[in-house]
């Protein structure tokens, strides 16, 4: 098959998405981290600025923001239970729609995304269209990005993704806005919001890079999305998922303790179960927050949309007693304030079970000399009669 300048077919990409009657972008499927996995042969990918990790001091109940996040994949070899071609949208970390090369047809994920499909009939159906004009373009895109790279086909799985998104909260607040291509799970491109211009992460890149960068109607095209329709987007999908995406659930928190090295301890303060995404965790001393030898995990999604994380720090066993863990949450009046505390002795319940053993072995006994008494066979006639 003869395949196109590398630059023109991503630039097709680019000029789909934001020209051609493409009524609104839906983001790409499967992180690269999860390609990786599937490949066996992919390096690490590197760790994502798109990604925020939720933790921060305690900013008070107006700090929620709300992220929408396109994610596009096309893999150079589909198998099964890997489509060719995968997009999948999020707000915040939940999957509202998705799309595949198998399917070739745009679903609701979400349960409240099924009353957009019926409310926006046309525009659904205009969207599906789109998608599969895209997948058209991952394909070819990818034997390109393959021949520029000196790729055959017998290299493996290669893969092309799109990525872009904008997070917000109300109109005054703009947060993190992003548009990414990536191959084979590393940078590619890069959009500069404040330049207009595109970044190469190597040398095939930026044979692409100096072609979009050429074009500065696509730039500010993609800087109008972003400042513009990704948040006016956002914000209606808001107004239909408002009952699931902006619910808030009381974390549960829990502070454990294990013994460290040289005499040191480590204090853990376990958060689960809270939504959004969005909490404010820190360890203090006497009151004063500290950051110093601390590690965290990160805020991780459950499998029921609720959100986990923890945060350690060391500490010296003597000076146990003045740190607290203070978390910070929208479905909180006023920040948490935990210490550690020992946990209940055991003797207590150790001495009411046997207790409450030895009595049930006492009723029992009482109980089987009583029947054996009752039930014992009386003397015959004939014994009281001869006095034998």
């Amino acid at each position: 098959m003869n395949s196109l300048p590398r630059g023109r077919l991503l630039l097709g990409v680019v000029a789909l998405l934001l020209v051609g009657g493409y009524v609104q972008p839906r983001g790409l499927c499967g992180t690269a981290e999860a390609l990786a996995r599937r490949r066996g042969d992919a390096r690490e990918p590197r760790q994502s600025s798109l990604h925020p990790k939720g933790l921060s001091f305690y900013r008070g109940s107006s700090s929620t923001s709300h992220s929408m996040r396109y994610f596009y994949t096309g893999v150079s070899q589909p198998s099964q239970g890997l489509p060719r071609f995968i997009v999948v949208v999020y707000i915040d970390d939940q999957p509202i729609t998705h799309y595949d090369s198998n399917t070739q047809e745009k679903v609701p994920v979400a349960p409240w995304m099924k009353k957009v499909e019926k409310d926006n009939p046309r525009d659904w159906s205009a969207e599906s269209q789109a998608l599969l004009r895209n997948e058209d373009l991952f394909k070819k895109s990818l034997v390109a990005l393959q021949n520029s790279y000196n790729q055959t086909s017998g290299t493996g799985l290669h893969t092309l993704q799109l990525t872009y998104g904008c997070e917000g909260g109300t109109e005054e607040q703009l947060g993190l806005r992003y548009w990414k291509f990536g191959y084979d799970g590393e940078d590619f491109l890069d959009f500069d919001k404040e330049t207009l211009s595109w970044t190469a992460a190597d040398r095939q890149a930026e044979i692409s890079k100096q072609k979009l960068d050429s074009l500065l109607n696509y730039s500010k095209q993609c800087m109008s999305y972003l400042d513009e329709k990704c948040i006016d987007w956002l914000q209606k999908r808001l107004e239909y998922g408002k009952e699931a995406l902006q619910r808030t659930e009381r974390p549960t928190v829990k502070v454990a303790r294990k013994e460290g090295y040289g005499g040191q301890e480590t204090l853990i303060c376990q958060t689960h179960g809270f939504y959004p995404k969005e909490i404010e965790i820190a360890w203090t001393k006497d009151g004063e927050v500290k950051w110093q030898d601390t590690l965290t995990g990160g805020v991780v999604p459950n499998s029921d949309g609720t959100y986990h994380t923890w945060l350690s720090i060391e500490v010296d066993p003597k000076d146990r007693g003045r740190y607290r863990c203070q978390v910070g949450h929208d479905s909180l009046r006023e920040p948490l304030h935990l210490a550690w505390e020992e946990p209940a002795s055991n003797v207590g319940l150790i001495v009411g079970v046997l207790l409450g053993v030895l009595a049930a072995l006492i009723l029992l006994g009482a109980g089987v000399a009583y029947y054996l008494k009752k039930n014992r066979c009386p003397e015959s006639s004939y014994e009281r009669a001869t006095g034998d």
